[in-house]
């Protein structure tokens, strides 16, 4: 998000200014028209806060730089003021570099917590991180931090404006964590977090993504043999009147009705594409995908447990038993990155617990999202007083059961995937070898070495195989081949 300087004037003519952050000038003429109806004034001037670079000059001393400002006209009054004769001054070209690594982020998280834990300053803390911190992105959004911090704005407001780089839920986290009284914790939670979701991600990639990809190419290089190799070697024996034997034949034809039909295979595949991308780029069909996520054979219990796992895990670190925890169990649910698990909070479990009074243990229930461990043992500690630590305890739990038998899904997709593979190549094989035992019906004067001469005259790779044939002629009856 970036910061506006708005200007408007009221019925009055009085001139009204103010700031405002948005993610671009729509945004902000958006926010600044809902300002405008309960302080109604016209929009005049809209300037967006931004780099300029910059060189200007007092005697012998030549001072270059960056500075973030409103206007060109803000930077040339401030050198100015100081007694430089600006040389120039112009605007920065930004080039989105997109997000800093996870890995980064990570390191960012983790290193704050224990410098925290050893009572340094936080200002300090970002200005030592922000030095050593290689990544551009994540180094200038550190300093920009930081500089806001020190004007005193609030720490939510700031690292909320930095969402699209820190991500919306650890920006979340790092904004409440100075108002908590236990920043160290929270940033030490925070970190657990992003480790656990790399972790699975990665996990994920392992058990999915690589056999998918597998499977993809092994289908395509199918496709490529049954469409072009095959009919090569298969028309060789139509051409010369040879029956072919029934698979060598239903393959021939299938391979005809694929290339006949090639371009609405294409059309298809393509259409299929669009169509997901744009289901899963819907809400209501995000929704749907992430609640069928829960029903996956062998995978499904996992994505199920892990979402949980993440809940509990921020509502521990959030929760405080007072009567602000319907904000931490939004927070929480969010931060599962399931639509359907937060979409069942916020819709089933909130309500519940502000329209009805009910509990946590009932609300939690009624969403239908947890499992009857994580419900009896929510129910226990509701009874007991100490949800909190109940939270940290499934949290744990549910974490070393994904981690082992993450390990055992990824072996059994590979085995599935190896499984197929060996299928596929066996039934290739199969076809391929009932062309070896073709032979043409005898003919006066025509025995096997005629039919053998045929292939090497007719087949695809004809001109090798005929070097070879008459080489190995040449070698048998002591002439020389010319």
């Amino acid at each position: 998000m970036a910061d506006f300087r708005f200007q408007g004037v009221g019925p009055s003519g009085k001139i009204i200014q103010g700031t405002i952050s948005a993610g671009n000038a729509a945004e902000a003429k958006k926010k600044i028209q809902e300002l405008s109806k309960g302080r109604a004034f016209r929009l005049d001037k809209l300037e967006k806060r931004t780099s300029y670079v910059y060189k200007a000059q007092k005697g012998d001393k030549v001072l270059e730089g960056e500075q973030k400002a409103y206007s060109k006209a803000e930077v040339d009054n401030a050198l100015t003021s100081m007694g430089y004769k600006v040389v120039y001054v112009r605007k920065k070209l930004n080039i989105n570099l997109g997000k800093p690594p996870v890995a980064d982020l990570i390191t960012f998280v983790r290193l704050s917590a224990d410098l925290l834990r050893e009572k340094l300053p936080f200002n300090e803390v970002l200005n030592l991180l922000a030095n050593d911190i290689e990544n551009k992105v994540l180094k200038e959004t550190l300093k920009d931090i930081n500089t806001d911090l020190r004007k005193g704005a609030e720490s939510e407001r700031v690292f909320m404006k930095y969402e699209h780089i820190l991500g919306k839920f650890t920006a979340k986290m790092l904004g409440l964590a100075s108002k908590s009284g236990a920043m160290a914790e929270m940033y030490d939670s925070t970190a657990k977090f992003l480790e656990r979701r790399m972790e699975f991600k990665k996990s994920m990639k392992s058990a999915m993504l690589m056999p998918m990809i597998t499977l993809v190419l092994l289908i395509l290089a199918t496709i490529f043999y049954v469409a072009y190799i095959f009919p090569e070697t298969a028309r060789m024996f139509l051409k010369y009147g040879i029956e072919l034997p029934p698979m060598t034949e239903a393959t021939l034809e299938l391979s005809d009705w694929i290339v006949a039909n090639i371009l609405y295979f294409i059309v298809a595949i393509i259409g299929i594409g669009v169509g997901i991308f744009m289901f899963f780029t819907n809400e209501k069909g995000r929704l749907w995908a992430d609640k069928q996520s829960f029903r996956i054979p062998v995978l499904g219990g996992l994505i199920h447990k892990t979402a949980i796992e993440v809940f509990c895990r921020v509502f521990y670190s959030l929760y405080s038993g007072s009567g602000e925890n319907i904000d931490v169990i939004k927070t929480a649910a969010e931060a599962t990155g399931n639509k359907y698990f937060e979409h069942q909070i916020r819709f089933i479990t909130i309500p519940m617990m502000l329209k009805h009074g009910k509990g946590l243990h009932e609300s939690f229930e009624a969403a239908g999202v947890f499992t009857k461990t994580a419900l009896s043992r929510f129910h226990a500690g509701a009874e007991t007083g100490m949800v909190r630590e109940t939270a940290l305890q499934l949290a744990n739990y549910y974490e070393r059961e994904t981690t082992y038998k993450l390990k055992s899904v990824v072996d059994f997709m590979q085995l599935w995937v190896a499984l197929i593979i060996m299928i596929v190549m066996t039934a290739i094989t199969i076809v391929s070898s009932e062309t070896a035992v073709i032979k043409p019906k005898s003919a006066p004067g025509m025995g096997d070495f005629w039919y053998l001469h045929m292939l090497i005259a007719t087949g695809p790779f004809a001109h090798y195989l005929k070097r070879i044939y008459h080489g190995c002629r040449s070698f048998l009856t002591g002439t020389e081949n010319r």
